[in-house]
């Protein structure tokens, strides 16, 4: 059993900052590649940043130079952290990991965290 579990989130307001952190654990051999979206409200799903296991980051262009992702390998541990925060980041944030669990398969598969709000107001 693979678990993703998410903490961090809150009310900041417009100009703040919060980290998210989000941990495996479970049946794990390794971790691929790890990244974080967000939902918000009247809003389709959006990929906000993904991360290598070597740690190359990508993000959507709306959060480049406010937003930085990490991970800790040892620790099967991804971070968001979120600067200079606005009203259009708030959202519901989601954690995704492609993890494999067994030795004798090299298939990994999408785990999903369960959501943590993020909201930025005044």
């Amino acid at each position: 059993q693979v678990q993703l579990v998410e903490s961090g989130g809150g009310l900041v307001q417009p100009g703040g900052s919060l980290r998210l952190s989000c941990v495996a654990s479970g049946s794990i051999v390794s971790i691929n590649d790890m990244g974080w979206y967000r939902q918000a409200p009247r809003k389709e799903r959006e990929l906000v940043a993904t991360i290598t296991n070597g740690g190359s980051g990508n993000y959507v262009d709306s959060v480049k130079g406010r937003f930085t992702i990490s991970r800790d390998n040892a620790k099967n541990t991804v971070f968001l952290q979120m600067n200079s925060l606005k009203p259009e980041d708030t959202a519901v944030y989601y954690c995704n990991a492609k993890i494999r669990r067994v030795w004798y398969s090299s298939n990994y598969y999408d785990y999903w965290g369960q959501g943590t709000q993020v909201t930025v107001s005044a």
